[in-house]
């Protein structure tokens, strides 16, 4: 049977408190009373109960992190930095996955606080969830997603969203698509906003007109597919000669349906995406796309939530492009 608290202190001769505070590192209790303990904790091989110790000093070594799809590279690559950087200071991740469900996000909550963690790291399924217990209780930083009333670790999304449209237009492409992600994100609408606000102001930065059109799909590579054939499936006078997408999921799709489409990339067709994920620097040819400080981020999101890097207000980082093989400029 596996010892207990209880036989510790038999044992030790000593109150189950003085067993605690032992387990506690109180420098309250006396030495000689404290390496008795100790000993006694070594000989019967007691293993105190990580949630247990957790309720009674209201923490624990865990970091909670909770993501909308962990399927989604740029999700899988951040928490492989959260879970590096937590470690290398002593602490667990413990992952929960949404899959962008608001009634999941709610139950996966629910039973993190129960493990009373450290903190939590949260790319929330929309800005408006609301848990009281999170917001009065908890240390919460959010990640790529804002949540009212919480710090908000991100890249700069409207910025990204420009630097792609600039890159577009400096090549010389004039009939540009979009493929953007759904509506109910803000990271969608931000980085189509900065890509079509540069679009409006081309005439006047560029010397030139040009045709955007915009469709909307999911974060997945169906999505870049199924909203490129819808894009490229008109005249070639009129096919867009470049089209951006609002994440590397989606431009790797899009990547498969040109070459099933027949359209060659670069020469017939620019492709651009957002994020940098492992995956873009592997397909052929390989993508152009602007990246996010994904380690950078993860960084400072585990300091934040463990008290040692205060934020005041939304820390949002700069992008930048990375240009590979997908993007050329137009003849």
């Amino acid at each position: 049977m596996k010892p207990t608290i209880k036989d510790v202190a038999r044992d030790a001769g000593v109150s189950l408190g003085t067993v605690s505070r032992v387990l506690g590192k109180n420098a309250t209790v006396n030495r000689a009373i404290r390496l008795r303990v100790e000993e006694v904790i070594e000989k019967l091989g007691y293993s105190p109960s990580s949630l247990g110790r957790s309720l009674r000093l209201n923490k624990s070594d865990i970091i909670g992190l909770v993501i909308p799809d962990i399927t989604n590279p740029f999700f899988a690559d951040l928490a492989k930095h959260l879970e590096v950087l937590a470690s290398a200071v002593g602490y667990s991740v413990l992952l929960a996955n949404t899959h962008d469900d608001p009634e999941a996000e709610k139950t996966q909550i629910k039973s993190l606080l129960g493990r009373v963690p450290a903190g939590i790291v949260i790319a929330p399924v929309s800005n408006s969830l609301v848990s009281e217990r999170l917001s009065k209780d908890m240390v919460c930083v959010t990640i790529d997603r804002p949540l009212a009333g919480h710090s908000l670790v991100s890249v700069d999304n409207i910025e990204g969203g420009r630097l792609a449209a600039e890159h577009l237009l400096t090549l010389g492409h004039i009939r540009i698509g979009y493929i953007g992600g759904p509506r109910t994100t803000e990271v969608s609408l931000l980085r189509l906003k900065g890509f079509s606000d540069a679009i409006a102001t081309a005439a006047g930065r560029f010397g030139k007109d040009v045709e955007l059109t915009v469709v909307e799909g999911q974060f997945d590579y169906k999505s870049g597919e199924e909203m490129g054939r819808k894009l490229l499936s008109v005249p070639v006078e009129i096919r867009p000669t470049a089209i951006a997408t609002a994440n590397d999921q989606q431009a790797i799709g899009l990547l498969r349906c040109s070459r099933d489409m027949g359209i060659r990339v670069p020469e017939d067709l620019s492709i651009i995406g957002f994020d940098d994920i492992p995956l873009a620097s592997l397909v052929l040819p390989r993508l152009t796309t602007v990246r996010q400080p994904i380690q950078e981020i993860a960084e400072i999101a585990i300091r934040a939530v463990l008290g040692r890097g205060a934020i005041d207000g939304p820390i949002l980082l700069s992008p930048r492009i990375v240009v590979r093989e997908s993007t050329a400029c137009f003849p």
